[in-house]
């Protein structure tokens, strides 16, 4: 206890802490390379030097300008607690509220070593999704939300705690925006040098809100992807023996080698990082790792045989798994693959997320350090020789589809050969994961809905998983839900059932479904009653990725399925972020960036407290039902017969839903009649 008491006491200063550098037991971000002039470099100093007093300064100003120079931000590692970082139980946080509790329980789940990709550099996932710019702002942050009451806001701006504002008791209690940049000044150039003179910040998606729940999250969005994309390419419920080609272990893309072992396919996934292929190993979700070709081809072609569940790490880069794969078939004629995708960090290609093949991990590090044009040149060359390899065994019959992570847009930035003939501007040869395989799933409202125990105790997340396997039971048995919403709650319930026996839980008990609104509403109420009831023993944050039906606008992930035009424009989720403040929630977040990279989508994402209170129920009634019903609504009007089934639906379920429904073309020839006048 002392110690969160400690760490809520705000910036230390009389004596300042002893400066202990960077933790060399932990993995760090890559160098940054802002580019500053030595005018930006003493803004940057400048900027960093006003969170501490001026008779610090003299201090502070040599270390914060070496860590400038050697790492290309000023993290001020001095200030990085030594506490064990970890989602403590609710009670023991020094607070007036049990909000401010809460989140900061969410909180220090981001930065727990075990979750966290880069704990020091504050980066959760994503290689660059920050929680705050620096450990200053993190300190503060924690002091303003001990002290903060219910009739108080904390403000954040991209990773700064701004103050404690007056608001009224049903305000949120957090409102959080990163990135919001001035639309002409979004690039990455711009961004660089914007985040190291700290006055900007990339918060990812779920890591700049606070909800990140560790790889779990996109574990399950991986199983549902994969489980969809067999059906739509193989047309088979079963995927024992066919073979998953993919790429990255970190972060997110871990949850690709448990989501192959759950599924019960051969997955084989290319990582350079040692680190984290061991990790993902002692985690127990590789079951496998080589770093000799050879072996990895005989193991995929033993597994395939014998139709074995296999997750295996290819320690090399993932262009020479491809060409391998391709000499494979050139040589034998046998296809060894039938499902691929990547998931390297390309929304970050340039700065550790994406290595080139000629280079090692270790080679490419400094060089992307030392000499960045020349790195982006072989990057740029890696990404043309992987797409090849790729379009070669595509013709073949493998079938490969983009992950949202902005390979595809970078490979043909790159000059390679991704785009379909007679395509649009958000048409490539291959289709993103929404626009083939989840973007249906959105339309009809389900998206990524999840909860955290804040009281710590998995017993109160096995009643969770209880309550909600009963409500999604209860709803799939209801006469009127249609053969594919059942079979959405189908695979869910078999998540929920399956997730105990595989470990999901990496920090904060936490579960996440996809589930539609009426999904959502009823499972959260359930579980509000079950904490009036002592059932569950403290708080339930209930929350969501931001990838979801309308907490993203993105032209190549989320938006990527709608064709009327507006995939490019923002509303959605600005109108999202926005509804949601004034409906409960009890933060809320908008962000630039994130999935596909700073300047390429605008998401945005909540955090609600349930304490058993009647309050607590009807505000999650109300913003549960907003928050799905925008998306649905918008993409009603953008022309999905999905969504218009589901709208549709909603409004006879809630007379107090009034929406604009579109009257589509039926006929084409009157547009091209017209035209011709």
């Amino acid at each position: 206890m002392s110690g969160l008491t400690e760490l809520c006491a705000g910036l230390l200063l009389y004596p300042l802490p002893l400066n202990r550098g960077r933790d060399s037991n932990v993995p760090h971000a890559p160098i940054r390379t802002p580019h500053l002039t030595p005018e930006d470099q003493k803004v940057a100093l400048r900027n960093a030097l006003r969170y501490f007093p001026s008779d610090l300064h003299g201090n502070l100003a040599p270390e914060f300008a070496s860590e400038l120079k050697e790492f290309g931000h000023i993290y001020m590692y001095r200030f990085c607690p030594q506490i064990d970082m970890r989602a403590y139980p609710i009670t023991q946080y020094p607070c007036k509220t049990k909000a401010a509790a809460a989140i900061m329980h969410m909180i220090m789940n981001n930065l727990d070593p075990r979750v966290a990709q880069f704990p020091q550099e504050l980066v959760t996932y994503g290689g660059n999704g920050q929680v705050f710019s620096n450990w200053a702002q993190f300190r503060l942050a924690m002091h303003y939300l001990s002290e903060m009451t219910e009739e108080q806001t904390l403000v954040m701006y991209s990773g700064h705690p701004q103050g404690l504002f007056p608001s009224p008791r049903n305000a949120p209690r957090v409102v959080i925006t990163n990135g919001m940049v001035i639309p002409n000044y979004s690039s990455r150039d711009e961004y660089e040098k914007m985040f190291a003179m700290g006055v900007t910040m990339y918060g990812q998606m779920t890591a700049g809100s606070y909800c990140y729940i560790g790889p779990q999250g996109i574990v399950h969005g991986t199983v549902l992807t994969v489980l969809n994309a067999g059906r739509r390419y193989l047309g088979l419920d079963n995927l024992s023996g066919k073979v998953f080609v993919t790429s990255g272990l970190g972060g997110m893309s871990g949850a690709q080698a448990k989501a192959a072992a759950i599924i019960g396919c051969v997955g084989v996934i290319a990582e350079v990082d040692e680190a984290a292929l061991t990790k993902r190993h002692q985690q127990g979700w590789l079951m496998q790792i080589t770093n000799n070709l050879d072996q990895c081809i005989a193991q995929i072609r033993e597994a395939r045989q014998k139709k074995t569940t296999l997750s295996l790490g290819y320690h090399g880069n993932v262009v020479d798994l491809w060409e391998r794969l391709v000499q494979e078939y050139d040589q034998t004629g046998e296809l060894l693959v039938d499902l691929g995708s990547d998931q390297t960090s390309c929304h970050n290609p340039f700065s550790g997320g994406y290595y080139p093949v000629e280079l090692t991990f270790k080679a490419a590090n400094q060089m992307m350090h030392t000499d960045p044009k020349s790195f982006r040149k072989l990057v740029q060359e890696s990404l043309k020789r992987q797409v090849k390899a790729i379009n070669k065994l595509s013709e073949k019959g493998m079938f490969f589809w983009d992950y949202g992570n902005a390979f595809l847009l970078e490979a043909k930035r790159a000059g390679a050969n991704v785009e379909k003939a007679g395509g649009g501007s958000l048409e490539f040869k291959f289709p993103s994961y929404v626009q083939h395989i989840m973007g249906d799933i959105f339309s009809l409202g389900f998206g990524p809905f999840r909860w955290v125990c804040t009281s710590a105790d998995p017993a109160d997340l096995a009643e969770t998983d209880t309550i909600a396997t009963s409500v999604l039971e209860d709803i799939t048995n209801e006469k009127e839900t249609s053969r594919f919403v059942k079979q959405q709650y189908s695979d869910n319930i078999r998540w929920i059932r399956q997730a105990a026996k595989h470990n999901m839980v990496v920090g904060s008990q936490a579960r996440i479904l996809y589930s539609d609104q009426k999904g959502r509403v009823r499972i959260a109420v359930a579980i509000n009653r079950a904490i009036a009831a002592g059932k569950i023993k403290a708080p339930v944050v209930i929350s969501r990725d931001h990838h979801d039906v309308s907490g993203t606008d993105s032209p190549y992930r989320e938006t990527s399925n709608i064709y009327d035009g507006s995939a490019f424009c923002a509303d959605m989720a600005v109108q999202n972020f926005v509804g949601d403040s004034f409906r409960g929630a009890t933060w809320v977040a908008l962000h630039n960036g994130g999935g596909v990279g700073w300047g390429e989508v605008i998401n945005g994402g909540f955090g609600l407290v349930l304490d058993g209170s009647l309050d607590a129920e009807e505000r999650a009634k109300m913003m549960l039902n907003w928050d799905v019903s925008n998306g649905v609504a918008r993409r009603c009007w953008s022309g999905s017969r999905k969504a218009h089934e589901a709208i549709c639906r909603t409004m006879k379920e809630q007379s107090a839903l009034r929406v604009t429904l579109p009257h589509h073309v039926e006929d084409d020839g009157i547009l091209d009649k017209a035209l011709r006048k």
